[in-house]
């Protein structure tokens, strides 16, 4: 069941990766002209998912639009993830007070609004791509470096470990050479199941103004400038973008819950004889 979701929702990301890549291309239209006499043009032959308020073809201003939130929710699951795996692996090994500060740091970090801090940080920097990726990754390692720290807890007592640190072995040795490729599960699933929460987050802070440039094409700008549209009865310039959002965002959720299955099995219950 595992393996058929997976290879479901893999087959749908590859579909959409294709039309990201490939559409723009095979269309040799460029999505940043406007032409204002074919604007806010309903679904057709020529353009089939219509044209934006400014007459831009939502057919290839999507697809565009796909690689530059894919690309943002990449860097963004990537750069929490290793700062959760290291946090929360050194924060294990190092135990002690160390530890607890850690921790108490990271219930500080936990408890402030996600969002508010998002928003803060990309005020200082409008219109960066660079200060979006950081917003969400500064502000979701938190659940990864618990996640990583409990597994590394488990670890840290096991023979072989007790042995290197017999040995001689130092902590950053412990940490480089068994600990990290102990988590590296833990790790790729938590990348994969930042992406759709990342996707979202980009398209939050555009659609609020507070993310990238709104001549940048991303899901989240394209439902802004939605918007003025929909009130003039332009539904498509809603309905296709959020559709193309909900469909690849949810086909990553998938994806990232199969592969949990697969990597980390769940432990059989035990039953009294």
């Amino acid at each position: 069941m595992g393996r058929r979701r997976l290879s479901l929702a893999l087959g749908v990301l590859l579909a959409v990766a294709v039309y990201a890549v490939l559409v723009p291309w095979i269309s040799g239209i460029d999505d940043r002209i406007t032409d204002f006499a074919i604007a806010r043009q309903a679904p057709s032959g020529a353009h089939w998912f219509g044209t934006d308020a400014a007459g831009r073809d939502l057919f290839v201003r999507i697809a565009a639009a796909i690689r530059v939130s894919l690309l943002v929710a990449i860097g963004s699951a990537l750069l929490a993830t290793v700062l959760g795996v290291l946090v929360g692996t050194a924060s294990a090994l190092a135990g002690g007070w160390i530890d607890r500060v850690v921790m108490r740091i990271a219930d500080t970090a936990n408890a402030l609004p996600h969002l508010l801090l998002g928003i803060v940080i990309v005020a200082l920097f409008r219109g960066s791509v660079v200060a979006v990726v950081l917003s969400i990754g500064l502000t979701h390692w938190v659940q990864v470096a618990r996640i990583v720290r409990a597994e590394t807890l488990g670890l840290r007592d096991r023979e072989y470990i007790a042995a290197a640190r017999l040995a001689g072995a130092s902590r950053g040795h412990v940490l480089a050479r068994h600990l990290l490729p102990a988590v590296a599960p833990q790790a790729l699933i938590a990348v994969v199941l930042l992406l759709p929460h990342a996707v979202w987050h980009e398209s939050t802070l555009s659609f609020l103004g507070f993310g990238l440039s709104p001549h940048e094409p991303s899901l989240g700008t394209l439902l802004s400038e939605a918007r003025s549209s929909l009130l003039l009865g332009g539904w498509w310039t809603l309905v296709f973008p959020a559709g193309v959002l909900v469909v690849t965002t949810l086909a990553v959720a998938v994806a990232g819950s199969a592969l949990r299955m697969l990597l980390i099995p769940p432990k059989p219950s035990k039953v009294p004889l």
